[in-house]
Order: structure tokens, then C-alpha cells, then sequence
């Protein structure tokens, strides 16, 4: 899969299922879905899965608790637009995982 056909399954139902959770996550905060989102980015415990924890807690308003997690995943807060953040994730994380 590659970023253009993760963007294209955005007008699907549902994630391809070979994402990594926290592509998974973005999908689902792209489709309004943020309990979801929130809930694959819980599931992965490594610093791709705690940047997005980080954009969905910023996203929602809750800044401490997105600090804690811009720390563990070794990232600042962004003073960009969410928008922005949410495709700056995507692009680093299919130029940094493997993704099938």
C-alpha cells in the first residue's frame, strides 16, 4: 500500500487490514471517528502509535495530555493546524514503516 491508495480507501467503509494501528488511527480520525482513532493508537506502544495518541489528545483540546505524549513519541507540539499535522503523520509514516 502506498499513500495515495491509503488516501483513496478514505471513501471506503472501513481500514485496508493491513495497516499498521496507527495508520489505522488516522484513517479513522479522517472518517470522524475519533474514539476509534484513539483506541488503535492506544494499542500501538511505539512512537508512531504515541505521535498520533499525541494528534488526536491535541486535536481534542487536551493539551497536557497531548504534551505527555509528544514526549514519548520524541516529537514538540505542533503550532500548525491539525490538518496539516495529520498529513505531515501520514507522510513519515509511510516513508518510516513497512507497510505491506
Amino acid at each position: 500500500m502506498d499513500r495515495e491508495k491509503f488516501l483513496a480507501s478514505l471513501k471506503t467503509d472501513s481500514p485496508p487490514p493491513s495497516l499498521p494501528l496507527a495508520l489505522a488511527a488516522l484513517w479513522w480520525d479522517a472518517k470522524g471517528n475519533w474514539s476509534q482513532a484513539h483506541e488503535d493508537a492506544q494499542q500501538d506502544n511505539g512512537q508512531a502509535g504515541a505521535w498520533v495518541h499525541a494528534y488526536l489528545h491535541r486535536k481534542e483540546g487536551d493539551v497536557s495530555n497531548a504534551d505527555y505524549w509528544y514526549a514519548r513519541a520524541g516529537k514538540r507540539r505542533p503550532q500548525a493546524a491539525s490538518e496539516l499535522e495529520w498529513q505531515e503523520i501520514v507522510d513519515a509514516l509511510f516513508r518510516d514503516l513497512p507497510i505491506p
